[in-house]
């Protein structure tokens, strides 16, 4: 099965960087980068992506629903490294509403690793 990447970005640009290295450095059969507007702009990533723009300031649910709507159908793998706690919680719940299991993953002086 193949894995797809559901990773957030933050307004915080120092750990962009992490979240680009991880998607060139793995194959991944799809990427979904949630962020907002500005994200969107400044953001290059390695590879193509479909975006999940938010509003940090919309409610729970809206972040939750919006997020719901783009999760992939195959294995999933969750970048935190960016974003907000708010953001976080709303990818967590999603993928609890959608009964999706799902692998966190960090790139490390090791490489890259999955827990």
């Amino acid at each position: 099965m193949s894995k797809s990447l559901v990773a957030v970005l933050g307004a915080g640009k120092g750990t962009w960087g992490h979240v680009n290295r991880l998607i060139a450095e793995e194959e991944w059969k799809s990427i979904v980068l949630i962020s907002n507007e500005w994200g969107q702009q400044n953001f290059s990533a390695a590879k193509p992506a479909e975006w999940v723009l938010v509003n940090n300031r919309s409610g729970f649910e809206v972040l939750k629903n919006a997020i719901l709507e783009k999760l992939p159908g195959d294995e999933i793998c969750v970048s935190l490294v960016s974003g907000s706690g708010k953001e976080h919680m709303a990818v967590i719940a999603a993928l609890k509403e959608a009964k999706k299991d799902y692998k966190l993953v960090i790139l490390t002086g090791q490489g890259t690793k999955y827990y």
